[in-house]
């Protein structure tokens, strides 16, 4: 996959840094704000007092989506996200920005340690940093950190509105999908009962006309506040000028609405012209904040979205082995938006002929749907390839699973309701309920079947190998 390019923000300068016991001193200190103590904490004084934000709404602030550059430019649109929260009960504040000058894939988290600014070390939680390292699979890229001004111009706003919360410093490099949903994945496992705020960081356009500019930034805030993640993903992956910081600005999203019925709400917005009277080619600055309401309801799908799925992975195979081209499938309906893991099972004549899902939701449901039928039909390494002449034939079971949950007590699996995973290191196997079932399993047997799938002695499971056990929506 052709990787972006990374966009460059206005005023990024050039700072030697150095490291010390993982202290990261300030590298933009005197340059994007305040280099004295005093200047710096009178500086954002006089934003958080200028700035008037709406009455928040009911439900708890998740996240906010905050600009990075300059604080003459920046400093009071990102007052009005500050102020919102300030006062509030958070402990740990986890910083999500773009990289500007270091390419690399995936996230770079910083994993202890603290931010030091004029006003002092911001302490590195490194308990919730290490949880988001084992809960997403990215790790600390040092490189990510030395020059990047993202995540570093936030600090000195949370050290004002949260003195005693610590930090989590989090550098995103390409902003695939895959790397936004997984992160997101990761805070809303590991911040879900914590008092935890997510910033992503983020200008808006760059360098265009202040009437182009003031447009498009227009419609990327309708967007967001409509929460269009979809269009917002496609305009983030061709790499268009609308945010740059757009990968974290969906992982805060996303995160979001893991925890709850979710609103955004738009606080403030200006551009650069504001501040240099130069409406040649200005940068959008936009505050804003996620909130999550009451905790989702139950999930189910209707006899209709049960069809509509259906006939999504049937179309989605006949297309594929056909014409090898991608059915290209839009939706407004919430629940097949609603991130979910699930698999497609194919059959042929009442034998199986392919089966692959996603165990994690890392992706809407019509998504996950649309790409493991295809996945089942062309890569399932038991069987080969599903042809043409075998379309006619097939028939499609879907199975959307609900998240995982870890027990230590085998007891508590219960064949005909949970399906299962067994895993030890990087091995792991899994099974969906219905397999069970079929075979006539019994509880022993099920959660030995499950260990010769991860590639385990049978009683593995016996011997300290995890087992997680999940639901499943199960129709064909």
């Amino acid at each position: 996959m052709k990787k972006p390019s990374v966009l460059l923000l206005a005023l990024c300068l050039v700072a030697s840094i150095p490291w010390a016991q993982g202290i990261r001193k300030a590298a933009v200190a005197g340059q994007f704000y305040e280099g004295t103590a005093a200047r710096l904490s009178a500086q954002i004084d006089g934003f958080l007092m200028d700035a008037t934000p709406k009455k928040s709404p009911a439900g708890r602030v998740r996240a906010l989506i905050v600009p990075h550059a300059g604080y003459v430019y920046s400093g009071p649109v990102a007052a009005f996200a500050y102020k919102l929260v300030q006062g509030g009960d958070f402990e740990t504040v986890v910083i999500i920005g773009p990289t500007h000058r270091y390419g690399f894939e995936g996230c770079s988290i910083y994993p202890k340690g603290g931010f030091e600014t004029p006003l002092g070390v911001a302490e590195v939680d490194n308990s919730i940093a290490q949880a988001l390292i084992k809960a997403s699979g990215f790790s600390f890229d040092p490189d990510a950190h030395k020059e990047e001004h993202s995540v570093e111009v936030q600090i000195p706003f949370v050290q004002k509105v949260f003195p005693k919360a610590k930090i989590v410093p989090i550098v995103m490099g390409y902003p695939d999908e895959q790397t936004i949903r997984v992160m997101a994945g990761a805070l809303a496992k590991v911040l879900k009962d914590k008092k935890a705020l997510v910033i992503a960081s983020t200008d808006m356009s760059h360098y265009l006309e202040k009437g182009k500019a003031n447009a498009l930034d227009a419609e990327t805030m309708e967007l967001i506040q409509n929460l269009k993640t979809n269009s917002i993903m496609r305009k983030v992956g061709r790499n268009e000028n609308v945010l740059c910081g757009g990968g974290p600005v969906l992982s805060a999203i996303f995160y979001a609405q893991k925890l709850g019925d979710v609103k955004v709400e738009i606080l403030k917005y200006a551009d650069s012209a504001q501040t240099t009277g130069d409406a040649s080619g200005v940068v959008g600055y936009m505050a804003a904040a996620a909130y999550s309401g009451q905790p989702l309801p139950e999930f189910r799908l209707s006899p209709e979205e049960k069809k509509g799925l259906l006939e999504l992975a049937r179309q989605a195979v006949e297309k594929f082995v056909r014409e090898r081209k991608v059915v290209d499938f839009e939706t407004t309906d919430s629940n097949l938006l609603a991130e979910r893991g699930a698999f497609v099972t194919l059959t042929k004549g009442g034998r199986l002929r392919g089966c692959i899902g996603f165990i994690e939701p890392v992706y809407p449901l019509h998504l996950a749907v649309l790409r493991a039928a295809i996945y089942a039909a062309t890569e399932d390494t038991r069987f080969n390839p599903v042809t043409a002449d075998e379309l006619k034939d097939l028939s499609y079971e879907i199975s959307v699973l609900t998240p995982m949950t870890k027990i230590d007590n085998p007891r508590l699996v219960q064949v005909g309701k949970h399906g299962l995973v067994i895993a030890r290191g990087n091995q792991r196997g899994l099974l969906l309920p219905q397999v069970a079932v079929e075979n006539n399993w019994s509880r022993e047997e099920f959660l030995a079947q499950g260990c010769l799938k991860a590639g385990l002695e049978a009683d593995a499971w016996k011997k300290g190998a995890e087992i997680s056990v999940f639901e499943a929506i199960v129709f064909h």
